[in-house]
């Protein structure tokens, strides 16, 4: 039966919605411990990589993890460190532009590298479709940005900022780019397992970095400890297992635009939790964000669709495998 691309774009969009929870729980931790946000970043992903590596070996993946590791080891190591590259820079960036840059350069220029980079592979350019769900995605993405309360907000060291979230996003872009033929060659388990050790590994300097110069690298207390679980298994594991299983069916591109549900997760849990107002601006933007993925789904039930890549051989094997 031929894979619907729904249904990896529905997986891409909740692995979204994880990720857009996130920052809320890096301001719970941040409440409580003074413990800085690459930090956090690191234990997430050290978190995420040992949850991930017991489920491994509770389902006997072991073998697929080591073939995955012989034939593309090369490639894991860069979608890893890509992954870990693009949390480490988004996180400088929102410090030093502040959130609204951060967040509209990197999310939005993703979607854009992606794009550019599959017309240069075909050596057509986009159709006037796919163009259309990419203007709507990034016009909504700078209204949920802007309308979020984080209009006004620009950071100390704006363009130091702005070069960091374009590394970041070109990493993002990168590691969605080489991870697809990965993840339509292995269980989304074994590949999310993969990637994540090798960014855990990436990260965990800054661990040391943080030790050497009198932050915050451990606690102790419930709450936060509570929420770097939560932030490891939820944001990273699954998010990530949900990222690599939707782009079995979905494209890099479309999937990068289906992420964009992430800033506008952030800004309803904002306004739900901590009373922040979303605005009109913030309103027409999530519809215009929820609108192109919504055509992102019916583009993808034509027949021979760019959201229908054809599947590279079943070289890895992995878990969970239809």
């Amino acid at each position: 039966m031929r894979p619907d691309p729904r249904l990896g774009l529905a997986q891409i969009a909740m692995a979204g919605v994880l990720w857009g929870t996130g920052g809320l729980g890096v301001q719970l931790v941040r409440e409580h411990v003074p413990m800085s946000v690459l930090t956090i970043s690191a234990w997430r992903m050290a978190i995420a990589a040992v949850v991930l590596l017991l489920a491994l070996v509770a389902l006997r993946g072991g073998p697929a993890l080591g073939r995955l590791l012989r034939e593309r080891p090369g490639r894991v190591v860069v979608v890893g460190c890509g992954t870990a590259a693009y949390q480490a820079l988004y996180f400088g960036a929102v410090v030093s532009a502040g959130v609204t840059v951060a967040t509209v350069v990197s999310l939005g220029l993703a979607p854009v590298l992606l794009t550019l980079a599959a017309a240069a592979r075909s050596r057509r350019r986009p159709g006037a479709d796919r163009v259309l769900v990419l203007v709507a995605a990034l016009t909504g993405l700078v209204l949920v940005s802007v309308g979020a309360g984080h209009g006004g907000s620009t950071g100390p060291h704006p363009v130091l900022g702005v070069t960091l979230a374009a590394a970041s996003g070109a990493a993002y872009a990168l590691a969605t780019a080489l991870g697809e033929p990965l993840a339509r060659s292995t269980g989304p388990l074994t590949l999310t397992i993969a990637t994540t050790t090798v960014g855990s590994l990436v990260l965990l300097p800054l661990l040391l970095v943080d030790a050497a110069t009198g932050g915050v690298v451990a606690t102790s207390e419930p709450v936060p400890v509570a929420v770097l679980l939560y932030l490891g298994v939820l944001t990273m594991a699954l998010a990530y297992g949900l990222l690599y299983a939707g782009l079995r069916t979905a494209d890099g591109s479309s999937a990068v635009v289906a992420t964009l549900l992430e800033p506008v997760t952030a800004a309803l849990v904002a306004a739900a939790l901590l009373g922040e107002r979303v605005g009109p601006l913030g309103i027409a933007g999530t519809l215009l964000i929820l609108a192109a993925v919504a055509g992102l789904g019916r583009r993808g039930q034509d027949v021979g669709g760019p959201l229908t890549p054809p599947r590279e051989p079943d070289r890895v094997s992995g878990l969970h495998r239809p």
